[in-house]
């Protein structure tokens, strides 16, 4: 239950983006804040003993997820983005990427 309350803790330090895996192998979890502008990272995926971990690219599978959804149609990047609200930093540099992007 420790564990469960540190991730809360680490959670509310990082609102914009929290990922996290649990081993079941052990009551352990491993969370990897990352800010807004930083690339997702490569996390391992836990297999069953003796397997090891497999990678999983959160940032590729998020882009298949994106294209595939049409997300690009159906989000008005115009509007802000719904809450938690970002910080100045975050929303600046929000607005220069999709700006860069041009759909805003």
């Amino acid at each position: 239950m420790a564990s469960v309350h540190r991730w809360q803790a680490l959670y509310r330090q990082h609102p914009i983006m929290r990922l996290s895996v649990v081993r079941t192998v052990a009551p352990v979890v491993e969370v990897w804040p990352i800010q807004l502008w930083e690339k997702l990272p490569v996390l391992p995926v836990p297999l069953l003993d003796p397997d090891p971990d497999i990678p999983l690219d959160l940032g590729t599978v998020v882009a298949a997820v994106y294209e595939r959804g049409a997300y690009a149609r159906l989000i008005d990047y115009r509007l802000p983005p719904p809450p938690p609200a970002l910080s100045e930093a975050e929303a600046a540099w929000l607005d220069k990427y999709l700006r860069a992007q041009q759909v805003r």
